[in-house]
């Protein structure tokens, strides 16, 4: 698995409740260490075990620990990047949703060798949506209801949101688009602003 990807779960421990209770559960889950490196790549079968750890220590189920990282990939200062990838897709949410087949490339771009899943959008109407998502790691899907979740309040949009496993392991994102001027939305400029 990429560093980034357990570089972001340890960002979003470290950054939520603080370093100490993330070496509490990089301990936990038996790393041997507690900062990932983000170009390294590790060994798939760290991230769920992490995964765990951070579960068990903050009592939470796994979809909505996912969710959570998903919500701080979008929203934290320390993810900024992140949130710069995903708002170049669009000018507005439904733009951003059509933008989503190119993620995984767009973000290849920045990092060659990043493996992000397979995302397929499905337009059912004007204002119906479904996302298909495969990948590696179970319950990914999570991570994107809490990303898609922020990035609709983002973009000042309205949205309805229902997560579905479906039998060959795929995952599938309902969306229902309610209003795309139902607030104001977060400034946004594609050209990043130095210090």
């Amino acid at each position: 698995m990429h560093g980034m990807i357990n570089r972001a779960i340890q960002g979003f421990v470290t950054d939520t409740y603080g370093p100490e209770r993330w070496a509490r559960m990089a301990c936990a889950a038996g790393l041997g260490f507690t900062d990932f490196e983000a170009m390294l790549v590790y060994d798939v079968a760290l991230t769920p075990r992490i995964l765990n750890a951070v579960c068990g220590d903050l009592e939470k189920p796994g979809d909505e620990v996912l969710e959570d990282i998903g919500t701080y990939l979008v929203s934290h200062p320390n993810a900024e990047a992140v949130r710069r990838l995903l708002r170049f897709g669009g000018v507005d949410f439904v733009e951003f949703l059509h933008s989503l087949d190119d993620l995984p490339d767009r973000a290849r771009l920045a990092v060659p060798n990043l493996d992000l899943p397979e995302l397929e959008l499905h337009e059912r109407a004007p204002d119906r949506f479904s996302l298909t998502l495969r990948w590696s790691l179970d319950g990914f899907g999570h991570v994107m209801m809490g990303a898609l979740r922020t990035l609709a309040d983002d973009y000042g949009a309205l949205v309805l949101l229902d997560h579905q496993d479906t039998e060959d392991g795929r995952e599938m994102i309902d969306i229902t688009l309610i209003e795309t001027g139902f607030a104001e939305g977060r400034d946004f400029d594609l050209g990043a602003r130095a210090g």
